[in-house]
């Protein structure tokens, strides 16, 4: 996991990393039972941007249920597993540090609020029936 400062990257290898998050490996055209949320990430209070293919390994043709298609902050949930993925599930994936009280390298601050309502627990968070998860947090 990185505990850097962003920007952050995409895992070259997302299978490690679909693995390290316990979710199911799905080819890519698994696209049942879609929903689509927005992840708006903060530090410092600079917008950091989502990158494409969190959560796709294009060299296997593998994605988790949980993954990016592009850079727009949209969020997909796709195929069996979705309704369970948590919000720590999605940093395991894109490979950042993510607990109670970090976020990379961001350790101080660290606010986590879904469709506006602040959430205690934020690892546990469970993205499905969500529209916009707001995390932010300062160095």
């Amino acid at each position: 996991m990185s505990t850097q400062a962003p920007p952050w990257v995409a895992p070259r290898d997302a299978i490690s990393n679909i693995s390290a998050a316990g979710l199911p490996e799905l080819s890519l055209d698994a696209d049942s039972d879609p929903f689509i949320l927005d992840i708006v990430v903060t530090v410092d209070d600079e917008p950091v941007p989502l990158v494409a293919f969190i959560g796709i390994d294009r060299l296997r043709a593998v994605q988790a249920p949980v993954h990016t298609h592009d850079d727009s902050g949209d969020v997909w949930l796709e195929g069996d597993g979705n309704r369970e993925v948590t919000l720590g599930d999605f940093f395991t994936l894109w490979g950042v540090r993510f607990d109670e009280d970090c976020l990379g390298a961001a350790c101080a601050g660290l606010v986590v609020t879904a469709d506006g309502q602040e959430i205690n627990d934020p690892e546990s968070l469970v993205l499905r029936g969500n529209d916009v998860i707001e995390v932010s947090a300062r160095s």
